[in-house]
């Protein structure tokens, strides 16, 4: 004779499912910006610095005179947004990462792991997601 689950039993494994549904990588671009889309124009983004695209959740940086560089705006470390650039990083403020303008790679933790490059065209002066 097999006896159903407990309600707790159902209970817990319902709420830890649900939990790791909601804090899953789903690898997909909701809320991101799409290919083709127009993100600034060249003249928004300083030379040395950045712009971050909340809405679009895309972080767009000019390290040097012409050089256009674009990456994720969301946090490696704990999936916050990025709040601001500056003094040559990518600055999220929920508890302390550092990216470089650059290539997005670490430069102060928690954060472990870069910040994912998005690919952008620029023509004219329209920085565009590839």
């Amino acid at each position: 004779m097999t006896h159903p689950p407990a309600r707790r039993t159902v209970l817990l494994a319902t709420g830890a499912a649900a939990l790791l549904a909601g804090c899953g990588d789903s690898g997909g671009t909701s809320g991101e910006a799409s290919a083709g889309r127009e993100l600034a124009k060249t003249s928004d983004v300083p030379v040395g610095g950045g712009v971050v695209l909340k809405d679009e959740q895309v972080v767009v940086t000019q390290p040097e005179e012409g050089d256009f560089r674009a990456f994720s705006a969301i946090c490696t470390h704990q999936r916050c947004p990025v709040a601001a650039v500056e003094a040559g990083t990518i600055n999220c403020t929920c508890h302390g990462s550092r990216f470089r303008i650059t290539d997005g790679s670490v430069a102060s933790p928690p954060a472990t792991r870069a910040l994912p490059e998005r690919k952008i065209t620029v023509e004219g002066n329209s920085i565009r997601l590839a």
